[in-house]
């Protein structure tokens, strides 16, 4: 065996269709484009952000990468030894071979009050992945569960307690113990925060971070509030209408964005400083977000972009690197100058 730089994770115009059936024999009528040619890769230890509207497919992405929809096409290249050249195709593995690597991927769920069980106590909850994944002994559960709550900043005593003696932070914290018992390579975060109060937010927040360093994790960080991806996130890939249409690095796209959507998402992004909000001009995007069973032709985006122009309506652009691994799906980035959240 030996030391590979390939990514973690790479993932290559991953699709998923959902089927619309329709009259008395259901056949299908349509497809729902949720993600339609979803390609980028995750470097070990990277914490990628994924953000866009609802609605735009980024949950989506999280719940094929963990397997829970099996895809419509595309590859999912896991590499999960950094010193073996050994490729698992997630997207083309059957559920026997999957059961191999599940330990190595795990998922944090958005809602603390939906995703644990109520009729479990704490320490049930936490050791159900080891019992899983073929940890027989009870002790040894235990002891590696106890500790994973002290990972997370919970007592060891609280460990016999059920869901509704906790708060919302404190439920994340157990959601976030049950993800990483196995200690996985990469972590699918699916908007870890959005539910919690924000003084709640940057604790979770500093914990990830925290954890991150300590067990060598890797984040796909999916979210639609931007300042939090700025907060934890090294590069941030923006989603419109099951496309990406921007991937770079999350200070660039702060700083200079390059696609006249993700200038919208910053123009609306909330800002402590009231002297920064009295100098930014909210842009208020015309319309609807456009319907992934029938999207317009072109450009997802032109019926809704304020620099539109003729062939924006009939010309699909490609995702294109326009230098420095900034990627962009836009016809006129060379002639925009957008403007950014920190400028």
């Amino acid at each position: 065996m030996s030391e590979t730089n390939a990514p973690l994770l790479d993932v290559r115009d991953v699709r998923m269709h959902f089927p619309v059936t329709s009259g008395l024999l259901g056949r299908v009528s349509h497809h729902i484009k949720a993600v339609d040619g979803v390609s980028f890769s995750l470097a070990r230890g990277e914490t990628l952000g994924l953000v866009g509207e609802s609605g735009c497919g980024k949950t989506t992405v999280g719940r094929v990468l963990m397997r829970l929809y099996n895809p419509t096409g595309g590859a999912i290249a896991f590499r999960p030894d950094p010193h073996d050249d050994t490729v698992h195709d997630l997207a083309a593995m059957d559920n026997r071979e999957l059961r191999r690597v599940r330990d190595r991927f795990q998922m944090i769920f958005q809602d603390p009050y939906t995703s644990l069980s109520p009729r479990r106590n704490i320490l049930d909850i936490v050791s159900e992945p080891l019992k899983l994944n073929g940890v027989s002994n009870p002790a040894e559960r235990e002891e590696r569960s106890l500790e994973m709550l002290r990972l997370v900043g919970l007592r060891p005593e609280y460990a016999t307690r059920y869901p509704h003696a906790f708060s919302g932070g404190q439920r994340q914290r157990i959601g976030i113990a049950r993800a990483l018992v196995l200690h996985p390579d990469l972590v699918i975060c699916d908007e870890p925060v959005s539910a919690l109060d924000v003084s709640v937010q940057a604790q979770i927040l500093n914990l990830l971070k925290h954890l991150q360093q300590a067990m060598d994790l890797t984040y796909l960080f999916i979210a639609h509030d931007l300042s939090v991806v700025r907060h934890i996130c090294s590069r941030v890939a923006v989603m419109y209408v099951g496309k990406l249409v921007e991937v770079a690095p999350v200070d660039e796209v702060f700083r200079k964005p390059r696609h006249p959507y993700t200038e919208a998402l910053l123009s609306a992004m909330h800002s402590p400083d009231p002297d920064h909000r009295a100098g930014r001009t909210r842009i208020v995007l015309e319309g609807d977000v456009a319907d992934p069973a029938f999207p317009p032709s072109g450009c997802y985006f032109h019926p809704r972009c304020p620099y539109a122009v003729e062939r924006c309506a009939t010309e699909e652009p490609d995702l294109v690197d326009t230098g420095d691994g900034h990627l962009v799906r836009c016809l006129r980035t060379a002639e925009l100058d957008l403007a950014g959240a920190l400028n």
